[in-house]
């Protein structure tokens, strides 16, 4: 008897776990249909800044498989189809169709795929849905803010939020042409590190000629006659834009998941077993932006929306589908990015993260270099890294410099994950030549200092 599949959700996870299922069950065992509410599927949307601000091609660039090649492989996709409730104890979905007249109708399933992202925070200001506000989480969103781009009659922009999507977006603003301020509500930018790191980043970010206020709390978007947006409003100023982009962050859309009464985490994301599972359902799946993941340095669950994650999620999830076993352990919290040619990454715990666990910590930073000092074009690399007080084990790492800093935080995410001591860490096998690297890589001179820092504190 043919096993039905649904997936709702067309992206990362979704089509991951739809594609893996595929390859392991033909169209006679199991059927697969997905839904997809908008325009575009299984694409990156970590590379919208890079489309907006010039330096990739897009939309089709970014399009890793098109609904068409998913069909081609047997995969029933029904694009601009949104799902709007769910009926587990039937076993069934409730979908309408956005561009044939909001036609409803309900598909059964034996198994369910939840991988239904995450949505931009939107806080319920004056203003924030006017024309010419932007959020920017999906291919959708990528065009929509290029078109407006094409036609502001101004050069002014404002960014609201200074993480990771907030700065990227900002340097695409600058490659339009545009006069950026970017307004945040952090003692600096980049709320994923802590303050002595951002406050690199923000110097980098003024060196591009953004305008960065900090402290700043929005209180509403102004609009002119035409109901557009005209400024931003803060507590303590205006500033005007032609343009407006959210980059405040996002939250995990369980709005179905949370109707049909699923576990949800703190952070309003699904939970999920190892297997990812969802905990209490025989038959129910979720991954992606949608779940909440142990975190294996906390040891505890939070949402963590990340491209590689949900790409992950949809290989385990496909394969136990299809009747296999896999798991996903966890995540230590890996994430890189940057402004200009400036490196921004970090792995494992913040300051403030370290002390909501309760841990007690030391902290080092390190300057160094990305390669041989005496070979040309070294630049300068800083090392930040928490090391837990009492046992040396490592807890996080920061590193903000120019080419080749950001991924040598792989090396402390590969420590995070065999729970790594930075005495241990000390001596790990690296590669050494001097356009890579000066004899002691960076990394690993942090991991000395944090060693002796623990000696001391044990003393």
């Amino acid at each position: 008897m043919t096993e039905r599949l649904v997936v709702i959700g067309g992206d990362a996870a979704g089509m991951s776990a739809a594609s893996q299922a595929r390859r392991l069950k033909g169209p006679g065992e199991l059927a697969i249909t997905a839904f997809e509410r908008g325009h575009f599927t299984s694409y990156s949307a970590c590379g919208i800044p890079y489309w907006v601000g010039g330096t990739v091609d897009g939309p089709a660039a970014l399009i890793a498989r098109t609904p068409e090649e998913h069909r081609a492989r047997a995969i029933d996709l029904r694009m601009r189809t949104e799902v709007t409730e769910l009926d587990l104890a039937r076993g069934r979905v409730r979908s309408r169709a956005l561009d044939d007249g909001g036609r409803e109708s309900w598909t059964d399933f034996d198994k369910l795929v939840l991988a239904t992202g995450a949505r931009p925070l939107r806080p319920p200001l004056p203003g924030i849905e006017a024309r010419g506000v932007h959020g920017v989480q999906t291919l959708d969103d990528g065009r929509a803010l290029i078109d407006t781009l094409a036609a502001s009659p101004g050069r002014r922009a404002v960014v609201i939020g200074a993480g990771y999507i907030g700065v990227e977006m900002a340097e695409a603003l600058i490659h339009h042409g545009y006069a950026v301020t970017v307004l945040d509500r952090g003692e600096q930018p980049m709320s994923t590190l802590d303050p002595d790191m951002g406050a690199r980043v923000h110097a980098a970010m003024c060196g591009l000629g953004i305008e960065t206020v900090r402290r700043a709390v929005v209180t509403a978007v102004l609009t002119d006659d035409e109901g557009r947006a005209r400024a931003v409003a803060t507590e303590d100023a205006e500033y005007p834009a032609d343009v407006v982009v959210l980059g405040m962050g996002v939250r995990p859309e369980t709005t179905l998941a949370e109707a049909a009464g699923l576990p949800l985490g703190a952070s309003g994301g699904l939970l999920t077993d190892l297997s990812m599972r969802v905990r209490g359902q025989e038959n129910v799946w979720a991954g992606g932006d949608c779940v909440e993941v142990l975190d294996l340095v906390a040891g505890h669950t939070r949402h963590i929306p990340l491209g590689t994650h949900a790409n992950k999620h949809g290989q385990i999830i496909g394969a136990n589908v299809a009747g296999g076993y896999a798991t996903f352990p966890g995540v230590v919290g890996t994430a890189v990015s940057k402004v200009c040619d400036l490196e921004i990454a970090r792995t494992g715990l913040l300051e403030h993260q370290a002390r909501a666990e309760g841990l007690e910590f030391v902290t080092v930073t390190i300057e160094s270099t990305n390669h041989a000092g005496y070979y040309p074009g070294a630049r300068p690399m800083h090392v930040k890294m928490l090391a837990e007080r009492r046992t040396g084990r490592l807890l996080g790492v920061q590193i903000v410099g120019r080419e080749g800093a950001g991924k040598r935080v792989d090396i402390a995410a590969v420590a995070l994950t065999a729970g790594m001591t930075v005495e241990q860490m000390t001596v790990l096998d690296l590669g050494y030549a001097p356009p890579f690297s000066p004899v002691w890589d960076p990394v690993l001179v942090a991991a000395r200092k944090a060693t002796a820092a623990v000696r001391a504190a044990g003393m």
